[in-house]
Protein backbone atom coordinates (compact mmCIF):
# COMPACT_ATOMS: atom_id res chain seq x y z
CA UNK A 1 0.00 0.00 0.00
CA UNK A 2 1.06 3.55 -0.61
CA UNK A 3 0.10 6.93 0.78
CA UNK A 4 0.66 9.72 -1.72
CA UNK A 5 0.89 13.22 -0.29
CA UNK A 6 0.48 16.08 -2.76
CA UNK A 7 1.51 19.62 -1.89
CA UNK A 8 0.31 22.45 -4.14
CA UNK A 9 3.10 24.61 -5.49
CA UNK A 10 0.93 26.92 -7.58
CA UNK A 11 -1.97 29.22 -6.65
CA UNK A 12 -5.38 27.72 -5.93
CA UNK A 13 -6.66 29.26 -9.19
CA UNK A 14 -4.33 26.92 -11.10
CA UNK A 15 -5.47 24.00 -8.94
CA UNK A 16 -9.14 24.78 -9.74
CA UNK A 17 -8.39 25.09 -13.47
CA UNK A 18 -6.86 21.59 -13.63
CA UNK A 19 -9.15 19.95 -11.04
CA UNK A 20 -11.68 18.48 -13.52
CA UNK A 21 -8.89 16.67 -15.40
CA UNK A 22 -7.36 15.53 -12.09
CA UNK A 23 -10.73 14.06 -11.04
CA UNK A 24 -10.94 12.14 -14.33
CA UNK A 25 -7.46 10.76 -13.58
CA UNK A 26 -8.64 9.69 -10.11
CA UNK A 27 -11.78 8.04 -11.56
CA UNK A 28 -9.64 6.01 -13.98
CA UNK A 29 -7.62 4.45 -11.17
CA UNK A 30 -10.62 3.98 -8.88
CA UNK A 31 -12.22 2.01 -11.74
CA UNK A 32 -9.08 -0.17 -11.92
CA UNK A 33 -9.38 -0.85 -8.18
CA UNK A 34 -6.05 0.79 -7.34
CA UNK A 35 -7.16 3.92 -5.48
CA UNK A 36 -8.71 3.25 -2.08
CA UNK A 37 -9.54 6.81 -1.04
CA UNK A 38 -8.48 10.38 -1.76
CA UNK A 39 -9.23 13.95 -0.85
CA UNK A 40 -7.92 17.41 -0.06
CA UNK A 41 -5.81 18.19 2.98
CA UNK A 42 -7.16 20.52 5.66
CA UNK A 43 -6.23 23.29 5.24
CA UNK A 44 -6.50 22.92 1.47
CA UNK A 45 -2.86 23.14 0.47
CA UNK A 46 -2.64 19.70 -1.13
CA UNK A 47 -4.23 16.28 -1.14
CA UNK A 48 -3.81 12.64 -0.19
CA UNK A 49 -4.34 9.41 -2.14
CA UNK A 50 -4.28 5.90 -0.65
CA UNK A 51 -3.27 3.42 -3.35
CA UNK A 52 -3.01 -0.37 -3.41
CA UNK A 53 -0.42 -0.60 -6.21
CA UNK A 54 2.11 -3.43 -6.18
CA UNK A 55 5.32 -1.41 -6.49
CA UNK A 56 6.88 2.03 -6.43
CA UNK A 57 7.48 1.73 -10.19
CA UNK A 58 3.74 1.21 -10.69
CA UNK A 59 3.02 4.26 -8.50
CA UNK A 60 5.50 6.36 -10.45
CA UNK A 61 3.83 5.31 -13.70
CA UNK A 62 0.36 6.10 -12.33
CA UNK A 63 1.31 9.49 -10.92
CA UNK A 64 3.08 10.52 -14.13
CA UNK A 65 -0.41 10.51 -15.70
CA UNK A 66 -1.88 12.95 -13.17
CA UNK A 67 -2.69 16.34 -14.73
CA UNK A 68 -1.52 17.98 -11.47
CA UNK A 69 1.90 16.38 -12.10
CA UNK A 70 1.91 17.12 -15.83
CA UNK A 71 0.97 20.79 -15.26
CA UNK A 72 3.48 21.02 -12.36
CA UNK A 73 0.70 22.02 -9.94
CA UNK A 74 1.68 19.55 -7.21
CA UNK A 75 4.81 18.01 -5.72
CA UNK A 76 4.28 14.45 -4.49
CA UNK A 77 5.77 12.52 -1.60
CA UNK A 78 5.14 8.77 -1.74
CA UNK A 79 5.24 6.61 1.37
CA UNK A 80 4.97 2.82 1.24
CA UNK A 81 3.55 0.84 4.14
CA UNK A 82 2.49 -2.73 4.83
CA UNK A 83 -1.12 -2.93 5.90
CA UNK A 84 -1.45 -5.57 8.60
CA UNK A 85 -4.97 -4.72 9.76
CA UNK A 86 -8.04 -3.20 8.10
CA UNK A 87 -11.77 -2.92 8.56
CA UNK A 88 -13.72 -5.76 7.00
CA UNK A 89 -15.78 -3.44 4.81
Amino acid sequence: MFVIFGKYKKPIEDVERVLPAHREFLDKFYAKGLFVCSGPMVPRDGGVIICSAESRDEINNIMSQDPFFIEQITDYTIMEFKSTKARAD
